[in-house]
C-alpha cells in the first residue's frame, strides 16, 4: 500500500517523490517525532508545577475564599482615605475638636488593624484545598499549553522552513543539480510545488505530531473550534507565502553564497519577533501599512485567541477597513482579508519564481508586468488609508478638549510618508529589476538594425512600442509610466482636497498657505524627472563594458542621489534661503515652500534639460553597441 501510495505522488509530483525519498528515512523521522512528543511533555510538565497544592496561599487566583477577602481590602481603603481627609480638615480647621480628631483616630486605627489582620490572611495563609477551584486551573492550564504550541508552530514552520528551502537550493545550484531540473519536462509550478511541499517535510512531520495534543489543548480550554481551524488556514497561507519568498530569494541572491539560509531565516525571524510585539502593544491598523502587518499571522493569531497577548485590543482589528468596507466586522471577513493578501502577493512572487526559475539572467518582472504592480500597489496603499475613524482632535480656547471627528485630508497626509516611502521603494526597486545589462542591449539594438525594413505599419516600426514593452529595451520610458501611475492619486488628491476641508483648517496650511496647489503638481513633476534622470544614469552605468557594471549604476545613482542634498546641509545652505539649490537636488519639495512658481518651473526647465542630454548620451552609446554588434556578427559569418 504504501508503496502505491508513493507511486502516486511520483505520478503527480516527481519532484515531491525526489524531496521525499532523500528524507524520509528512518533515523531522521525517529528524531523528529521524539523530538516533537518531548517537547510537548515538557511543555505538559512545566506548566504542571504550578498546579495548587496544600500550600497555595489564599491570595492566589484560583482560591474562592481569597476573593472574598481580597473584596474587604477594596471596601475597606476608600474608607481609610476618607477618614484621613476628615482628620486632616479637623487638624486644619480654628475650631478644635479633640473628642472628634481622637474619634476618628480610633476609627482609622481599627480599619488598619482590619487591613493588617485581612492581608496577613491572604499572604500568610494557605487556602483549604476544597477551596481551590481546579476546574478554572485546568482551563487556565490547557489554554496556556495551547497558546504556548501556537506561537511554536508559527516560528518553527515560518523561520526552519524558510532557512531549509533557501540551503537547498544553494546546495542544489553548488552541485550543479539545479541547471539539471530547469532541463526537467516537468513544469515550474510542478518542481517549486515539490520543493515546498518536500524540503521542509520533517518540519511538517514534527508539528503534525503535536497537532493532536494541540486540538485536545483547544478543547480543554473551550476554544471554538472554528477558530482553531481559522489558525490553521492562516498558519498554511502564510507558509505557502514565506517558502515561496524563500525560494525566491534563493534565486536572486546567489551573491551570498553561504550566507544566504541564515540571511533569510534571520530577516523572517526579525520580522516575527516586530510583528508579535506590534500586535500585542502596538498601534491600530488605520494606516497605509497595514497590509505589511498582514503578511505575520500574529495579529490575526491574537484576534483568534484573545488571551494570547494579555494587553492586545481585539476590538482594533475588528475596525480595520479598505476604501471604507468594514473587512474586519466580522471573523470571515477577516480571513478573506488575510487570504486575499497573501494569494495576491504570492501571485506576484510566483510569477517572479517563474521566470528565474528557467532562466536565472531574467528580469523577475517583465515590463507590462510592472505596470500592474505597480497600480496594484496604489490601490492597497489607498485603500488602507481611507478608512473612516475619528482621528482628529483639538481643543477649545479654554483649554478643554473638543469632540474628535473624521477629517480625510489630515487622514492623508498622516499616511503620504508611508505611500511615499513604499513608492520609492518599489520604484528604486523596479530601475534596478527592469533596466537591461549591455548584453540584452546590444541584441536589442541589432534586433531594431537588422528588422526595421521588415516591419510594416507606424506601430509596428515604432520605437515607442518597445520600449514601453520590450524586456531589453533601455527601461525609461517604462519607469516613466510607473511614475505617473504612482502619481495619478496623489495629483488627484491635491486637485480635489480643498473641497474635501470640512471642519479642521489646519491640515491643508501648508497646501493653502506655504506650498500652494499649483507649485505642489509642479514639485511632483520634479519628482518624475528627477527620478527618470536616476533611470537613465543607471541605465547609462549598465552599458559599461566593465562586469561591475551594476556596482557602478549602484554607486554612481547613490552618490547624484545623497551627496548634493549631504553638501547642502553641511554647508548650512537651508532651503529656506537657498531654495533654487534645493529645487535640482533629490529633494525638491523642501525648497518649494520658499521659492515662486516660476523660479519652480525654471528648476523644471534645467532638469529635463539635463535629462535630454542624459537620454542623447545613452542613444549614442545604445547606437554604438548596436553597430558594433552587428560588425562583429557580420565579421564572424
Amino acid at each position: 500500500m504504501l508503496l502505491n501510495f508513493m507511486d502516486k505522488i511520483g505520478d503527480w509530483n516527481p519532484q515531491l517523490l525526489r524531496e521525499i525519498k532523500g528524507r524520509l528515512k528512518v533515523f531522521p523521522v525517529a528524531i523528529a517525532c521524539i523530538t516533537s512528543l518531548i517537547g510537548q511533555l515538557i511543555l505538559f510538565l512545566y506548566q504542571l508545577r504550578e498546579i495548587p497544592g496544600g500550600k497555595y496561599q489564599m491570595s492566589g487566583t484560583y482560591c474562592r475564599l481569597g476573593e472574598a477577602y481580597k473584596q474587604q481590602l477594596n471596601d475597606i481603603y476608600p474608607q481609610i482615605s476618607k477618614l484621613q481627609q476628615q482628620l486632616s480638615w479637623l487638624n486644619k480647621s480654628k475650631n478644635y475638636d479633640a473628642s472628634a480628631i481622637q474619634s476618628l483616630t480610633q476609627q482609622i486605627d481599627q480599619l488598619k488593624a482590619q487591613e493588617k489582620n485581612i492581608n496577613n490572611i491572604l499572604y500568610n495563609k494557605y487556602c483549604p484545598l476544597e477551596q481551590i477551584n481546579m476546574q478554572q486551573w485546568w482551563r487556565d492550564h490547557w489554554e496556556y499549553i495551547f497558546l504556548s504550541l501556537t506561537v511554536i508552530f508559527i516560528f518553527t514552520l515560518l523561520v526552519a522552513g524558510t532557512y531549509l528551502l533557501i540551503n537547498n537550493l544553494a546546495q542544489e545550484e553548488n552541485r550543479g543539480t539545479l541547471n539539471f531540473l530547469r532541463l526537467s519536462p516537468q513544469s515550474e509550478t510542478n518542481i517549486l510545488i515539490g520543493k515546498i511541499l518536500g524540503v521542509p517535510i520533517l518540519i511538517y512531520l514534527t508539528v503534525a505530531v503535536a497537532i493532536p495534543f494541540h486540538l485536545l489543548a483547544g478543547r480543554a480550554a473551550n476554544i471554538a473550534f472554528s477558530h482553531i481551524l481559522s489558525f490553521y488556514v492562516i498558519l498554511g497561507a502564510s507558509c505557502f507565502f514565506f517558502y515561496s519568498t524563500a525560494l525566491l530569494f534563493g534565486f536572486i541572491s546567489r551573491l551570498f553564497s553561504g550566507f544566504q539560509p541564515w540571511l533569510g531565516s534571520g530577516a523572517v525571524l526579525i520580522f516575527l519577533f516586530v510583528t508579535m510585539q506590534l500586535a500585542s502593544s502596538g498601534p491600530y491598523l488605520d494606516n497605509a501599512a497595514a497590509w505589511l502587518r498582514l503578511f505575520s499571522p500574529f495579529d490575526m493569531t491574537a484576534y483568534l485567541f484573545p488571551n494570547l497577548f494579555r494587553r492586545y485590543n481585539w476590538e482594533l482589528l475588528q475596525q480595520i477597513q479598505f476604501f471604507y468596507l468594514p473587512v474586519g466586522k466580522s471573523l470571515l471577513g477577516l480571513l478573506g482579508l488575510n487570504l486575499v493578501n497573501y494569494a495576491l502577493w504570492s501571485y506576484w512572487v510566483w510569477y517572479g519564481l517563474k521566470r528565474r526559475f528557467r532562466n536565472p539572467n531574467s528580469a523577475m518582472l517583465s515590463k507590462g508586468q510592472s505596470y500592474l504592480l505597480v497600480a496594484y500597489l496604489q490601490l492597497i496603499l489607498w485603500g488602507f488609508t481611507l478608512q473612516y475613524l475619528k482621528n482628529y482632535h483639538h481643543y477649545y480656547s479654554n483649554g478643554n478638549p473638543a469632540p474628535a471627528y473624521y477629517d480625510l485630508n489630515y487622514q492623508v497626509t498622516q499616511n503620504f510618508p508611508v505611500i511615499v516611502f513604499f513608492n520609492l521603494l518599489l520604484l528604486f526597486g523596479l530601475i534596478a529589476i527592469l533596466s537591461p545589462h549591455r548584453q540584452a542591449i546590444q541584441d536589442w539594438a541589432r534586433y531594431r538594425y537588422q528588422n526595421f525594413s521588415q516591419r510594416k505599419g507606424f506601430w509596428q516600426n515604432s520605437l515607442l512600442q518597445d520600449l514601453i514593452w520590450d524586456e531589453k529595451s533601455p527601461a525609461i520610458v517604462t519607469i516613466a509610466i510607473n511614475l505617473v501611475i504612482v502619481t495619478i492619486p496623489l495629483v488627484t488628491w491635491i486637485l480635489v482636497a480643498l473641497s474635501l476641508q470640512a471642519n479642521n483648517k489646519n491640515s491643508l496650511d501648508w497646501l493653502v498657505n506655504d506650498v500652494g496647489r499649483f507649485k505642489a503638481i509642479l514639485g511632483v513633476v520634479l519628482f518624475i524627472c528627477m527620478a527618470i534622470i536616476y533611470a537613465t544614469i543607471a541605465q547609462i552605468m549598465l552599458l559599461m563594458k566593465t562586469s561591475k557594471r551594476a556596482v557602478w549604476a549602484i554607486g554612481t545613482v547613490a552618490t547624484v542621489m545623497f551627496l548634493p542634498p549631504m553638501f547642502l546641509g553641511m554647508l548650512s545652505l537651508n532651503p529656506d534661503k537657498h531654495s533654487t539649490l534645493w529645487l535640482l537636488s533629490s529633494f525638491p519639495w523642501a525648497g518649494l515652500e520658499y521659492t515662486t512658481s516660476t523660479t519652480v518651473f525654471i528648476a523644471l526647465l534645467s532638469e529635463l534639460s539635463i535629462l535630454g542630454l542624459l537620454n542623447l548620451q545613452l542613444k549614442r552609446q545604445i547606437k554604438i553597441a548596436g553597430e558594433s554588434a552587428t560588425k562583429a556578427l557580420l565579421t564572424k559569418s
